[in-house]
């Protein structure tokens, strides 16, 4: 049965995100608002002292004349200066543009040149690099901002007073506050709700990134969303990595502000793990690549082990997944089934929540296609997965299980206050207060995008079940028809062959009307050090591990494996294990672990084209 969420917050909501982080600050001084690493330890700081700060920031950047819907970029990773200038952005009335800190130069200057940014955010010296080296193609940036007072020293001497730091910035505002001291607070009320709080550039697969513009009254909608739906409170606890410039990290933050829970904040990817054991929250947001990787380390440390605690590890998997089928179909759990249960999860799984942190309620997965399987995996260490969906141009959220109705292979209703229906071919639309205003400066784009009465063509093809949950059933760019006249779509096979290798990286399917369909593989490289270390390779390079006879076996055996659970003509004829992983830095991966399909055929077309010769 469907869950009902009471829509009445529609008419409540504060006006702005400004507001609405100034109403959480008045709510909840003393609560902690964030954490975050300073050296080996956790500094922790609450919402008046967040308060505080921000409201110095503002008035810094009022003092540098920022006005209304001025664009301000941030360049830089996940970290707590982040989310404060960020916000210290919107309170003084101006839109945050949003740059990876893995862009590259040109793509940077672009970002901040179409988006006429006034001031820029940057990191570190990496980033100030780009923007020095640009500076002559950045007319419009009077100002550069460095969160570490211990960078741009060298680069300032050059510029002069166009790089100050994030305490001359404060200090731009005490002097302002001191002549104003209502200045930030009356700048936050006079913002409209429809306007500009967020240039969200577009990594796309090809072409120049597309400024996605998104309203405050968005940003605060995402986050009233959620809190109506009553999924998280004041009494939990986030640990927050992904990348704040994208749209997944900044609806956390509007989620946050409208619950009020504290959030850890550390964007470092390598440090997951090692973070979650000592913040040891209660949900964390992530993409699939993710939990795909833990599975992956997890059963692969079981399987090493061998002998008895082996057997007693999948003996436990599949008591826990039979578990949790009965439960999910209504029926009882048989007496003897349950006491089995119970040892089990203080053998097995009480240690796999314990990776995590013990504390963990439900992961959130976001940003791609989390496989049905290891979503199971998951639940039945008793780890829920909550499976959503959105894009940037709907401000992320758009779809969400609910704790107490987590369907697995869907990604759950549409958020109250906001609709779907399904187009042509099945394309997914939606309609609601997230839907962005369109791309900037690109009106012919948006047209195509967005109809005349407000409905967003998503690009993705999708089924609506019979409680209102969305599946998605593929991209309707990336399906494919083979030269014998069938559909593939490759996402359901690539995730497929992760749930069966969990060595798995990637896995890339082609086959767009040829007779039969090929891949492309790369395996984890940390799993597969591990690999070498019981198999008498300690010490090789990941080339020589993977081109070594044991591994291509140890492939081929896998896709012979997924190819018994696929349709004839879907299966898998020949493949290639590529001599590297697909990262970020290469531009094969989006920021937010998405591959660029487009660009990964581009550099290996010429092993594509092998597999059919």
């Amino acid at each position: 049965m469907a869950l009902t969420i009471d829509t009445a917050f529609l008419d409540t909501m504060p006006a702005n995100v400004a507001v609405q982080f100034f109403d959480r600050v008045a709510a909840s001084p003393d609560n902690e608002a964030f954490r975050f690493p300073r050296g080996e330890a956790w500094e922790s700081v609450t919402w008046k002292e967040a308060g505080d700060r921000v409201e110095a920031l503002a008035a810094g950047l009022i003092a540098l004349g920022i006005e209304s819907e001025q664009r301000v970029g941030i360049a830089s990773g996940t970290r707590y200066e982040w989310i404060l200038a960020d916000l210290a952005i919107m309170c003084a009335g101006g839109a945050t543009t949003t740059v990876y800190p893995s862009t590259n130069a040109e793509d940077t200057t672009y970002i901040l040149g179409d988006s006429e940014s006034r001031v820029v955010f940057a990191e570190d010296d990496e980033q100030l690099a780009k923007l020095t080296a640009h500076r002559a193609e950045l007319p419009h940036v009077g100002k550069v901002v460095t969160f570490d007072p211990s960078t741009g020293s060298g680069q300032a001497a050059d510029h002069g007073d166009w790089i100050i730091t994030l305490d001359d910035l404060a200090a731009l505002g005490a002097a302002k506050l001191a002549e104003q001291p209502d200045i930030v607070r009356t700048t936050s009320q006079a913002i409209a709700p429809d306007q500009l709080a967020t240039l969200i550039y577009t990594s796309g697969t090809t072409g120049r990134p597309k400024g996605v513009r998104l309203r405050h009254s968005s940003w605060v909608y995402e986050g009233e969303a959620i809190r109506a739906q009553g999924i998280l409170s004041e009494s939990d606890l986030e640990f927050r990595w992904l990348p704040m410039a994208h749209s997944f990290g900044k609806v956390l933050m509007s989620t946050q502000m409208a619950c009020g829970f504290a959030a850890a904040i550390d964007g470092r990817v390598e440090k997951i793990v090692d973070n979650l054991g000592v913040v040891k929250p209660t949900f964390m947001g992530a993409a699939p690549r993710i939990f795909e990787k833990a599975h992956g380390r997890i059963v692969t440390m079981q399987a090493a082990e061998g002998g008895a605690k082996e057997k007693l590890f999948k003996a436990a998997f599949e008591t826990g997944l039979e578990v949790e089928r009965l439960k999910r179909e209504g029926k009882s759990v048989p007496i003897g089934l349950k006491v089995k249960h119970g040892l089990f999860d203080k053998l097995v799984f009480s240690k796999v929540r314990a990776r995590f942190g013990g504390n963990v309620r439900f992961f959130i997965s976001g940003a791609a296609a989390l496989n049905r399987d290891i979503a199971e995996w998951f639940g039945a260490a008793g780890i829920k997965i909550l499976e959503g969906y959105g894009l940037t141009e709907t401000s992320a959220g758009s779809f969400v299980n609910h704790p107490d109705q987590n369907k697995f292979g869907t990604v759950g209703p549409v958020f109250p206050g906001s609709e779907v229906k399904l187009g042509d071919n099945d394309e997914i639309m939606i309609k609601g207060p997230g839907v962005m205003d369109g791309y900037h400066n690109l009106p012919e784009e948006t047209a195509k995008t967005l109809t005349g009465d407000g409905w967003l063509h998503t690009g993705d093809k999708g089924a609506l079940d019979e409680d209102g949950h969305l599946v998605i059933t593929g991209r309707i760019k990336e399906l494919f028809k083979t030269s014998g006249g069938k559909y593939i779509a490759p996402p359901a096979i690539e995730s497929k062959f992760k749930a069966v290798c969990p060595y798995a990286s990637q896995f890339m399917v082609f086959g767009e009307e040829r007779n039969y369909c090929v891949a492309l593989v790369t395996l984890d490289p940390d799993a597969m050090t591990g690999w070498a270390e019981a198999n008498g390779m300690s010490g090789a390079s990941y080339t020589e591990i993977v081109q070594s006879e044991a591994v291509q076996k140890m492939v081929a055996d896998y896709i012979d494996e997924l190819n018994s659970h696929l349709n004839r003509w879907e299966t898998i004829k020949k493949w290639t294990l590529l001599d590297h992983d697909l990262t970020v830095e290469s531009g094969e991966l989006t920021p937010s672990m998405k591959v660029k399909r487009n660009v990964v055929q581009g550099n290996h077309q010429g092993l594509i084209d092998e597999m059919y010769a």
